[in-house]
């Protein structure tokens, strides 16, 4: 008999799986993040035991746990052994991982996997066919990792824009278009496990199901509709959104070895005297409120990143991996997140550098001590109109090139959110500026990082583009 139990980080929109032979107690997690407690704990609870550990390819937007936990539950760690010498993993030989190619099968108790090479995405990629050859020996399910997805597939654009492979994006592409003929054997019935769900940046246009059928996909997947190459490279590279900046430093790490998850002391609590020597010493501050709270008021130079699900996404783009930084954490509010969620969000990503936090308390206690707060100025759309047409104010659209394409304020500036902290100079000047995104989530983002780095005076178009449409203004493409 066969167990399979999914895994699920909202943050990352990523997926991982354990598959276990309940007749031999054996089991096997795939592409586990850092987070690797998780698995341990949910194997014992199961009654059987991690004996391999492997991953479909070398991720790129978390820190890969896959080398700790083989070690942890000491297990055999099996990795793609395809891609070519670039792409191949650095540490396998010292951490004793078996290697696999195009065919090669393994058995985890009952359980068989069969490594097929489905490169595209990147160009190591594995997808594993599993049969629970107690039932039958045909598969009933593939692990497809971040090449074949819920309603989509995996962007092949990630080489040349996040990890700066130049040209390698149309090859990459027509990779991917080969790839997807693997499929064309296999049963409609086939289960599709995918690595990552809506919300990911390893896609554009994930399904939120969190698992489907090769017989559902075929139907109603665009990728798996088109016959012609010119067609699939043409529509699969189109529209794609930026990349996080933080991709390629994940690809490094996981390729030349991810460290194990350091056990981290608790940092230190700063009182208002110490934040404000921090935020004099022109330190990074990020405060993890919602955007409205931290709208009504905040302590000059800090940068807003509400901790809700797009969290990791802002933090790896917008944060530096080279310096120190401090938080503001919610630790006793009716809506407390906890300094140890935070932590365990920027640990999945990479982000260890955190020197000291302080409650969100402090927010109250800086302006009863005399300190002056800021506010992010909200307007709407009528209002954004006005100010562009009489005070000549810039309006800063920080939403995706694809977003920017499908319709835009005239004459507006388009930097997108990812890429603000190295385009800040082509907004210098006095004029005020005006930022939006599509709804709002980005430019209450955007709008922190233009006060924090001392901009001219901002306001938020809260309600985005969207209102600014819904207000009949004009737009252009």
């Amino acid at each position: 008999m066969i167990l399979v139990k999914r895994f699920y980080d909202a943050k990352l929109a990523q997926a991982s799986y354990l598959v276990a032979s309940t007749g031999t107690g054996h089991a096997i997690v795939i592409d586990p993040n850092r987070d690797i407690e998780q698995y341990l704990l949910a194997a014992a609870d199961e009654g059987v035991a991690i004996s391999h550990v492997t991953e479909t390819h070398i991720h790129a937007d978390f820190v890969s746990g896959s080398r700790e936990l083989a070690a942890r539950a000491q297990a055999q760690l099996l990795l793609s052994n395809e891609g070519g010498p670039d792409w191949r993993y650095a540490f396998a030989a010292d951490a004793g991982a078996v290697l696999l190619e195009d065919g090669n099968r393994f058995d985890v108790g009952s359980v068989r996997f069969e490594a097929k090479h489905t490169p595209g995405h990147t160009p190591e990629h594995l997808m594993f066919l599993v049969t629970d050859t107690s039932a039958d020996d045909q598969p009933l399910a593939a692990v497809t990792g971040d090449f074949l997805f819920v309603g989509d597939v995996g962007r092949p654009d990630l080489l040349e824009r996040a990890a700066h492979v130049a040209g390698s994006m149309d090859g990459a592409a027509r990779a991917l278009f080969h790839s997807l003929r693997v499929l064309e054997p296999l049963p409609d019935h086939l289960q599709i496990w995918p690595g990552h769900g809506a919300g990911s940046a390893c896609g554009k246009g994930l399904g939120a199901l969190p698992q489907s059928t090769l017989g559902y996909e075929r139907r109603t997947n665009w990728a798996l509709k088109i016959t012609s190459e010119s067609d699939f490279v043409r529509q699969v590279l189109e529209g794609q959104p930026e990349p996080p900046a933080y991709f390629a430093a994940m690809k490094r790490i996981n390729r030349d070895g991810p460290p194990a998850r350091a056990a981290q002391a608790a940092p230190d609590c700063l009182d208002v005297d110490r934040l404000a020597a921090v935020l004099e010493a022109g330190t990074l501050v990020i405060d993890t409120r919602p955007a409205a709270a931290f709208a009504k008021a905040h302590i000059p130079a800090t940068m807003n990143i509400p901790l809700n699900r797009s969290f990791t996404t802002w933090a790896g783009a917008l944060v530096p991996y080279t310096a120190p930084f401090y938080l503001i954490v919610d630790q006793h509010g009716p809506n407390a997140h906890g300094l140890q969620e935070v932590l365990r969000d920027l640990s999945m990503i990479g982000l260890e550098q955190v020197a000291g936090y302080a409650d969100t308390a402090v927010v109250r206690e800086w302006g009863a001590s005399g300190r002056p707060t800021e506010n992010v100025p909200r307007v709407d759309a009528g209002r954004a109109a006005s100010m562009a047409r009489e005070h000549a104010a810039i309006v800063l659209d920080v939403r995706s090139r694809a977003e920017w394409s499908g319709g835009h304020v005239p004459g507006a500036t388009h930097i997108p959110l990812a890429e603000l902290p190295r385009r800040m100079e082509q907004l210098s000047g006095e004029r005020p500026i005006i930022v939006h995104c599509q709804g709002g989530a980005r430019s209450a983002i955007a709008a922190s990082l233009l006060l924090a780095r001392g901009a001219a005076p901002v306001h938020d178009l809260a309600g985005g583009f969207n209102e600014w449409q819904a207000a009949g203004l004009p737009s252009e493409c």
